[in-house]
């Protein structure tokens, strides 16, 4: 599939950068440093969204003109977004610290880019399909040897010659997860005078304090976590490294396997449609008196299919792990307004073998179950486990499925320069074999489910889950 919009790129027009600038906050706010959670430093890589939009009227400097005023003054309230992160560490009452990162909110600046194509945006075809096109419309930062100069905001406004326009917008993930982006990205389109006054549009104060995210990090004084009385375990952290002892012990059964993989870099990012109509069937093969929601259904069929797919032995542990927003789950609750990370990954595990013979019903009963478990002290066992951790980069691990559940953030209702999103999707993440789940911008009632795949498996995994690639 994706070699065919790769031949299409070769036949493209024209791409340049008109500017690039520096964006600061209009009223700067006293420098500080905001502590950051174990949960915020888990990943510092940059996630990136696209937005497609329909033509415009308004002229082409004008619009990155609004768009640089706009950010501006969000940036006055989201001020951390234009800081940048800083090493932490050093000793306390004679201990060595474990080096970890901070925020310091120093107004260093956002990026913003506008650059200009030839291009029509009909010429790129399904949109909703990964296109190498898509990678000149985002900004990546270089990567700096020193984390302190990375800016943790980079936006891109791409003007196509059809008049419409796309925006590539990247956000470190120690700022933001995605309830916490898509209060920022409403903010900012609120302050657009092209939207002002058009829409009643949310922009509400953030609450940067992780407060009780922080209870265990560890204790300035006493350079000691804090204690899980409650004994609970975190399974997401758990699971996952019993996963890569597993993967380890059969790598060095079996060097120079294609199914162990050194590098992220032989992922495929495919979409695939499931329908309301395919929805509907899939609930069908549940008792007709069950609750289940559609992401317990969606997950438990992609699990058990992505697992058949890739021929994973029968005795061979696997993992499904989806992500649980914790600002309802711990005490005191977290402000609705959290402007930080507030996700767990919630972790069922079994043999390959055991989830080919579970029906479907006792598989979204331990989804079910798992994300019940999501409790305070879960959340508290997770960020010790954290804090216990080695800092490395996760193996790929084709035992584990990954799930991100998109469909109540609904990212698709941004409105940039008063247009409405035509469409919008996550480039490559981290992680490229986590799967999207995302509403449909253009089909009421239907799914779109996001994720890598290696180019081998496509085929095996559309004939064993039915859904329909884009």
């Amino acid at each position: 599939m994706a070699s065919g919009n790769n031949q299409e790129n070769q036949q493209m027009g024209s791409f340049f950068v008109r500017r690039v600038e520096i964006v600061r906050s209009k009223v700067p706010n006293p420098e500080m440093i905001l502590r950051m959670s174990n949960l915020d430093r888990q990943c510092p890589s940059h996630m990136y969204l696209l937005f497609f939009y329909e033509r415009n009227e308004i002229p082409p400097s004008r619009m990155f003109d609004d768009l640089r005023s706009s950010l501006e003054e969000t940036l006055s309230v989201w001020y951390p977004a234009a800081g940048r992160l800083t090493i932490v560490g050093g000793e306390s009452a004679g201990k060595k610290l474990k080096p970890k990162f901070d925020l310091l909110c120093n107004n260093e600046g956002a990026v913003l880019v506008e650059s200009v194509t030839t291009v029509k945006i009909p010429e790129l075809g399904n949109l909703s399909r990964n296109n190498e096109f898509f990678e000149k419309l985002v900004s990546r930062p270089k990567n700096h040897s020193n984390i302190s100069e990375m800016p943790l905001l980079v936006a891109q406004v791409t003007h196509f010659e059809c008049g419409g326009f796309s925006i590539g917008i990247g956000t470190s993930h120690s700022l933001f997860d995605g309830p916490a982006a898509l209060d920022f990205l409403r903010s900012w389109s609120a302050n657009s005078t092209s939207t002002k006054g058009s829409r009643d549009l949310q922009n509400r104060n953030p609450v940067f304090e992780r407060g009780r995210l922080l209870i265990s990090t560890f204790d300035d004084r006493t350079s000691s976590p804090l204690r899980n009385t409650t004994n609970t375990k975190a399974n997401g952290i758990e699971h996952m490294h019993q996963l890569i002892k597993q993967a380890a012990i059969d790598h060095a059964a079996a060097k120079g396997c294609s199914n162990h993989s050194s590098g992220h870099d032989k992922y495929s990012l495919q979409t695939f449609r499931i329908s309301k109509a395919q929805l509907e069937s899939l609930r069908k093969r549940f008792d007709e008196n069950s609750t289940w929601s559609s992401f317990e259904v969606v997950s438990a069929h992609l699990w058990k299919a992505r697992t058949r797919a890739l021929g994973i032995k029968k005795q061979t542990i696997v993992c499904l792990q989806f992500a649980v927003d914790t600002r309802t789950r711990v005490v005191p609750l977290l402000p609705k307004s959290f402007a930080g990370n507030a996700y767990v990954l919630a972790s069922v595990a079994l043999t390959a073998g055991q989830l080919e013979e579970a029906s479907y019903e006792d598989i979204t009963r331990k989804i079910r179950k798992a994300k019940e478990s999501i409790t305070c002290d879960y959340v508290e066992a997770y960020m010790n486990a954290l804090e216990r951790a080695e800092a490395a980069v996760l193996p790929p691990l084709e035992e584990l499925t990954i799930i991100s559940d998109w469909t109540r953030i609904p990212f698709h209702e941004v409105e940039f320069l008063g247009k409405r999103v035509d469409y919008v999707s996550p480039l490559v993440a981290p992680v490229p074999y986590v799967a999207y789940l995302m509403r449909s911008p253009k089909d009421d009632g239907a799914i779109d489910v996001r994720m890598g795949l290696r180019p081998g498996t496509v085929r095996d995994f559309v004939g064993c889950s039915g859904f329909d690639a884009e």
